[in-house]
């Protein structure tokens, strides 16, 4: 489900990767341009005994997953490297240990051959196990190496049959190792356990997870899924945020992911010039069962642990991602006896807080995923901007609050005299 704080986290991704286009030689976090890399998609099809349902549209689920295939193979962008993954094809048995093993690469990842593909996808009959969480490891092998846009699309018709080794966890040490590989899940005629399970894998990934009930929709999705891997995205930049701000990685204007545990603190720092405002925000998934009560903090700071300002959030219920942000402008100096002179930037201790619980049987690792965006851009010329004029600094907020008490009692005052004075005389 796709919630309202989603969607603003999406914004700030978007307007993350808008910085980066217009300002390309502030606004990434790369040392230098690299050469764009075709993007990778893995399909992972599950051909497990329980694909032999008549449930879709009169025919069997596996009917319906092969025309799906062949439809999108017919239809995958020329620039996009695809894959072919299985699940439970092979073993028919009953030996556990051995149906928990069968996954294989039915089709190699790279360019696409589509005769070779189709003539793959049509020798699957139905047989075996459901060993989800082995295929998703092996379709993370399938995709490594290189810095492309990966993807794995994952089509089953039930849950995992393999346990203790969980599918939900294997996704979240997939998304904790930084590799930007983002899976979506299809549920062909789920059930609640096997919604849960699905929703789970992609939610630990930033993926999307569907339910299916008929062709036509099966097909449009993994094309649509497939299409979109094809599309120019920013992919974040893994960083490890430190204990305290001295020490803390020296990040500039970009996307940044990392992981914070339950409770945590993690701090970053950024150099602002004068005249320029530091604009960050920051997404915190619950990727996992949360107690209800929860917040999110983002504070920026002087060297000296002096608060500049601060962006909060907080919930109850379950949701899926709560984010919040920040702006701080640095005056410019208007010191212009020495234009050649570089101006010295303020380093400015930005800290991410959470806190999240759990119940006592739900994983604390790897912790949760945060994504960090930052951005500098020109100040605000006028003073009529809140942010400008200092409102929401603390200081600034204090004076004015005093300012407006005191002339609020002097004010209340004069007016309790003079009709006192006038009582005093009728």
């Amino acid at each position: 489900m796709i919630t309202r704080k989603r969607l603003a986290a999406r914004a700030c991704g978007l307007f993350a990767a808008l910085a980066v286009g217009l300002f390309p030689a502030s606004a990434t976090a790369a040392d230098g341009p690299t050469a764009k890399e075709p993007p990778k998609v893995d399909l992972v099809l599950d051909v497990s005994g329980s694909m032999r349902a008549n449930d879709i549209d009169g025919g069997s689920r596996m009917a319906a997953a092969k025309q799906a295939f062949n439809e999108v193979i017919d239809a995958v962008p020329a620039e996009v490297q695809l894959g072919i993954r299985t699940l439970g094809a092979d073993y028919a048995g009953d030996d556990r240990t051995l149906g928990c093993k069968d996954t294989k690469q039915l089709y190699k990842v790279g360019p696409l051959d589509r005769t070779e593909a189709k003539t793959a996808v049509a020798t699957l009959a139905p047989t075996g196990w459901t060993p989800i969480g082995p295929a998703l490891l092996g379709a993370a092998q399938d995709l490594e190496g290189g810095k492309a846009t990966k993807r794995i699309v994952l089509i089953t018709d039930g849950e995992d049959t393999c346990a203790p080794l969980d599918p939900c966890e294997v996704a979240r040490d997939i998304a904790a190792k930084g590799i930007h590989l983002v899976i979506d899940t299809l549920g062909l005629v789920p059930d609640a356990k096997t919604r849960a399970q699905l929703t789970c894998i992609a939610e630990a990934t930033g993926g999307t997870y569907t339910s299916v009930q008929h062709k036509a929709e099966l097909s449009g999705r993994v094309r649509q899924l497939v299409d979109r891997a094809a599309d120019p995205v920013v992919n974040p930049v893994a960083t490890e945020g430190a204990k305290q701000c001295e020490g803390a990685p020296q990040l500039k204007a970009g996307l940044y992911s990392d992981r914070e545990t339950f409770g945590e603190h993690r701090w970053y720092r950024v150099d602002v010039l004068p005249g320029q405002e530091l604009r960050a925000s920051v997404s915190i998934g619950a990727d996992r069962a949360v107690n209800n009560d929860y917040g999110v903090l983002l504070r920026a700071t002087t060297v000296h642990g002096r608060e500049i300002v601060r962006g909060s959030e907080a919930g109850d219920g379950r949701t899926d991602v709560l984010s919040t942000g920040l702006r701080y402008p640095k005056a410019d100096t208007g010191d212009d006896s020495d234009s050649d002179a570089k101006p010295a930037a303020e380093t400015v201790c930005l800290q991410i807080s959470n806190s999240f619980s759990a119940p006592a049987s739900v994983k604390t690792t790897p912790g949760m995923p945060v994504e960090l965006t930052i951005d500098l851009v020109d100040g605000p010329d006028s003073a009529s901007d809140a942010a400008a004029f200092g409102l929401g600094r603390g200081w600034w907020t204090l004076a004015v609050l005093v300012l407006a008490g005191l002339l609020a009692g002097l004010v209340w005052g004069w007016i309790s005299r003079w009709r006192i004075s006038v009582w005093r005389t009728n």
